[in-house]
């Protein structure tokens, strides 16, 4: 396996690989991540869909990429946020076809839905109650602040092992609008990774001036399991890929031996009878090892989710607790899921039933959520909120059978301990309703009228993820394994919690990447993986986020001191002239 860039091999298709006739897969899950994996299997090795087969222990496929209509409501466990530069994603699905639109596909249809419709949020962040918080786009930084952030930016990987953001930052960068819009967007905890924060500034670092507003951003037309997860079952169906529904995988069995591992048996419960599969080296197992939604529980509009944060048997974490104790290269699951009060969050499905709350919401965004179109753009934060609320509204309807006139609204909190402002209870102590009470009662509504609007204008689904963001826990090289692990011929871990380099985990990109990688990598598929966007080595971007972090700022208005000052005059008239004065002025550096 190896990287590529550039247009000329990523439009190539690869030779068959040798002996591929003989081989077959087995992917653990069916999640993103999985499913990506087979459609490489499908589109790029070349491998008859009939001898790939996809373990799933739910009765249906999707993983974290969920949305549904249960019992209680509409869920949405949460949303995906995604960019031009996801290199593979887009690799993918440029070759799976539209459910809806004859002829062409998914890319295709989410291109063109971006470019009629692009994203922008006309309000970041409120306070007092509905207020605008006219961050004004800012990031707010001091010159000390700016430079912990560019200290941290070049600091080498090997220095951030086990190192958390308290110990890089201190209250001149937490107390910013930069660190407000950083942590909500991409719900960083103070006390997480300071090597995953610096690989999410290296990997977006294009993107930092469209941080306030969003304009980077690019949603799906529908909720992530529709507009995504069902387009690429169909295609694998369509190519003779096997599902099978209510299969747990108990263990993975190794022969290993000096440089050399080798799956020699998958250990099973279908539909609770205990089985086996034995493998050759020509039988590839693929496993997505731990989900950040693992043990998720479920409320509903009259019951709260309570929190589980213990590991189960048969859950993702254990089965890769398993795994782990056979070699040291399988990786240590236990450093990400033994401190869910540390990784929880709570998040919630609010459907207004009526237009009663409706107001309210368009005094916020601005826009009408019934229109079709781009609604908040993003996330609107609750700067004042003790649960650190957030809520976005996409384009509407979210779901294809969503009832004409009613809005889906997603939200989450990050502190779920703590008790609300409105509601004097912890996010995991309430009930739907009054989560909904609590949302209201930061929109603005009238205290009078939120217990009827969150009773009988809305219906609203609370999910506890107590390893939502497990991925962020601090780490050192060896935590996460390897996509294939050293020695290994036939076993490939995929997913968020497997280590590819400079990637960023949480995203669709990481799942989709490490199942690229795992599939060139296991069959010797002679074609490159694209290479994470390079916007880290490129001058232009770097300038661009230098001015940007500093809210627009000259680099001569820097506060150095005497001798600094000095050094810098100096060297500016040194480039007087020449083309990289040219490109300081585009950037608006001077």
């Amino acid at each position: 396996m190896y990287y590529s860039s550039g247009n000329y091999e990523a439009f190539a298709r690869p030779e068959k690989p040798e002996g591929i006739e003989n081989k077959s897969a087995y992917l653990i899950g069916s999640g993103l991540a999985s499913l990506a994996a087979a459609c490489f299997l499908v589109r790029d090795a070349q491998m008859e869909g009939k001898r790939i087969h996809i373990l799933e222990k739910e009765s249906h496929p999707g993983g974290a990429l969920d949305g549904d209509k249960m019992i209680a409501g509409y869920v949405m466990r949460g949303g995906r946020e995604m960019d031009n530069h996801f290199e593979c994603m887009w690799d993918l699905f440029r070759s799976i076809p539209s459910i809806e639109t004859e002829g062409v596909s998914v890319l295709d249809e989410y291109y063109w839905l971006n470019k009629k419709d692009p994203n922008y949020s006309l309000c970041r962040a409120t306070k007092n109650r509905g207020e605008d918080a006219k961050t004004e786009n800012k990031f707010g930084l001091s010159d000390k602040g700016s430079m912990e952030i560019m200290k941290l930016f070049m600091t080498p990987d090997e220095d951030l092992a086990n190192v958390k953001m308290t110990e890089i930052f201190d209250e001149e960068v937490f107390k910013t609008n930069f660190w407000m819009y950083w942590r909500t967007m991409f719900a960083f905890k103070d006390d997480q990774s300071a090597l995953e924060m610096k690989r999410y500034m290296q990997r977006f670092i294009h993107h930092i001036g469209g941080l306030p507003d969003f304009k980077a951003l690019r949603f799906t037309r529908y909720n992530q399991y529709e507009s995504m997860v069902l387009p690429m079952v169909k295609y694998l169906e369509e190519h003779g890929v096997q599902f099978h529904y209510g299969v747990s995988v108990t263990n993975v069995l190794f022969d290993i031996s000096a440089g050399k591992k080798q799956a020699r048996r998958i250990e099973l419960l279908r539909d609770g009878k205990e089985e086996s599969i034995d493998l050759t080296e020509n039988d590839l197992v693929f496993y997505t090892n731990g989900s950040n939604v693992e043990n998720s529980t479920y409320g509903s509009q009259t019951e709260a989710t309570g929190m589980d944060g213990e590991i189960h048997p048969g859950g993702t974490f254990d089965l890769w607790r398993r795994i782990a104790t056979q070699d040291s290269s399988f990786g240590k699951p236990d450093k990400f899921c033994m401190d869910p009060e540390d990784s929880n969050w709570v998040s919630a499905t609010v459907n207004t039933l009526d237009e009663k709350i409706l107001p309210y919401i368009k005094n916020i965004c601005k826009r009408d959520p019934l229109s079709g179109k781009v609604v908040t753009g993003g996330i609107v934060t609750v700067t004042d909120s003790s649960w650190l609320l957030s809520w976005t509204i996409n384009r509407q309807p979210q779901y294809r059978n969503q009832p004409k006139g009613q809005v889906l609204v997603w939200l989450y909190g990050m502190f779920s301990d703590k008790p609300g402002d409105f509601v004097k209870k912890s996010m995991r102590e309430c009930t739907g309703q009054e989560i909904c009470e609590e949302w209201l009662y930061h929109l603005g509504v009238p205290v009078e009228e939120i217990p009827e609007l969150a009773a009988h204008s809305a219906n609203t689904v609370p999910v506890m993820m107590p390893f939502a963001s497990a991925y962020f826990q601090p780490r050192e090289e060896g935590d996460r394994p390897l996509v294939v692990p050293e020695g290994s011929v036939n076993f490939a871990f995929i997913g968020n919690f497997a280590e590819t380099p400079r990637d960023t985990v949480f995203t669709t990109e990481y799942s989709i990447r490490t199942a690229m990688e795992a599939v060139y990598t296991l069959l010797n598929v002679d074609r490159g993986v694209p290479e994470v966007w390079g916007s880290v080595y490129d001058i232009r971007d770097l300038l661009n986020a230098t001015v940007a972090l500093r809210d627009g700022k000259k680099i001569t208005d820097l506060q150095l001191g005497f001798i600094q000052d000095i050094v810098l005059k100096a060297a500016l008239k040194r480039i007087k002239g020449t083309e990289v004065e040219k490109l300081m002025k585009k950037c608006k550096m001077i």
